[in-house]
């Protein structure tokens, strides 16, 4: 009895311990996360230091219209000024322009609607229950986008203050346009947010990663390491794929938005790239994306012993492992070269690897015709293949196939 209330007893405590343990590791993650963050930052340009700079932005717009409010002004209540300014610095400059009218448009609804309830019921309690749910239905707005809470808020600090008079209501308002000229213009005058980079980075990431799949697909197939499993892992990592052209497509809007309402001379002040990576580099890889997966999808189907298409052989196989190999090298080089200085084009590889691509071509023709005699359902998968090892080489390399 003794022994199993001391094995209960541990088993408790072990159950004390975990979350304590699991709190631990999520700190030291955190502190580990906050590291690499600073020494990114210290490193050169980069997403961590674009988030600095805006924070750092956001919070000297709110103490200068802090200042300009309290000292300059004499505003004994200088607080939506700087309210105002803080949440104005947004993404973009075009962002700032769009939501400091949305914002406005809210508080200049709350504030009013606000002094109306007062007036109306004459005491505060009233006021809020009266004006609040008006004012949170009507934040629902889609026009209002996500600053329609404002209206409420703006209610709240309206009645709670007690001025809800014309002159103080005016006050108010005019301390918001104050605040959001303010922070409009610290947004788009220092260090504009310049979104080009992201574009790059996405770009040169997909690029690494479809190498990276097709040279896993390329090793299976050479090495004959190659069953239902296998394949349905290397289709799952092909579908991912997916999720980075989505990220692609996101950089490229925010990319194109930031690009609104910024001046030439202040992004070479901000020294952020000032061309954009053409749009037809999202069309290309979305294609080459479109071809990895129809590949790995044949291997599926022809790894599946309920399906009719069948497995080439393994010389066949071994030659489209090479290939791929050598398509997965000139992803891997595309998104070097991305990362680097943003190039774009598909550069040529040297004249000994386009031997070898012409060679592994021929053979797998020549194994096609093999195959065609064997039946469809052999023939297939391979000229599924190579058809889509054609098309990649085609988007990567568009003059090598054609010669």
């Amino acid at each position: 009895m003794t022994g199993v209330r001391e094995t209960v007893g541990e088993g408790r405590a072990r159950s004390r311990a975990t979350p304590m343990a699991g709190m631990a590791d999520a700190v030291r993650r955190d502190v580990r996360a906050a590291g690499q963050a600073a020494r990114a930052v210290w490193r050169g340009p980069g997403r961590e230091r674009d988030q600095l700079v805006q924070s750092m932005k956001a919070a000297g717009a709110a103490l200068l219209a802090w200042l300009v409010a309290w000292v300059w002004l004499g505003d004994p209540m200088a607080l939506m000024a700087p309210w105002v300014a803080l949440v104005l610095v947004q993404a973009t400059v075009y962002s700032s322009v769009l939501q400091a009218g949305r914002q406005f448009t809210a508080i200049c609804v709350g504030a009013l609607v606000a002094s109306g309830a007062q007036v109306v019921t004459d005491d505060a309690t009233g006021a809020l229950a009266l004006s609040v749910p008006v004012l949170m239905l009507l934040s629902n707005w889609p026009r209002f986008g996500d600053q329609g809470v404002f209206a409420a808020t703006t209610a709240l600090f309206t009645i709670a203050s007690g001025a809800v008079s014309v002159t103080a209501v005016g006050h108010r308002l005019g301390q918001a346009a104050l605040g959001a000229v303010i922070g409009v213009a610290v947004n788009a005058l220092v260090l504009p947010p310049i979104h080009l980079r992201d574009v790059r980075e996405n770009l040169a990431a997909l690029a690494r990663e479809t190498g990276d799949v097709l040279h896993a697909v390329a090793r299976d197939l050479r090495e004959g390491d190659w069953d239902a499993q296998s394949a349905a892992d290397r289709h799952a990592a092909a579908l991912q794929l997916h999720s980075r052209l989505d990220a692609l497509r996101s950089a490229r809007g925010w990319s194109r938005e930031s690009l609104r309402f910024t001046s030439g001379v202040l992004r070479a002040l901000h020294r952020a790239p000032t061309a954009a990576l053409p749009p037809e580099e999202d069309d290309r890889f979305g294609r080459v994306v479109g071809h990895v997966t129809a590949l790995t999808r044949a291997l599926a189907v022809a790894a599946d012993e309920q399906r009719t298409p069948t497995a080439p052989d393994a010389e066949a196989l071994r030659h489209c492992g090479r290939l791929l190999a050598l398509i997965g090298d000139t992803c891997h080089s595309e998104a070097r070269r991305l990362a680097r200085d943003g190039s774009t084009g598909g550069g040529r590889p040297d004249e000994e690897t386009e031997a070898v691509m012409r060679q592994l071509h021929e053979d797998l023709q020549k194994g096609m015709r093999e195959h065609a005699g064997l039946g469809a359902a052999r023939a297939a998968v391979l000229g599924t293949l190579l058809l889509q090892a054609e098309n990649l080489w085609a988007d990567l390399v568009p003059d090598v196939h054609g010669e």
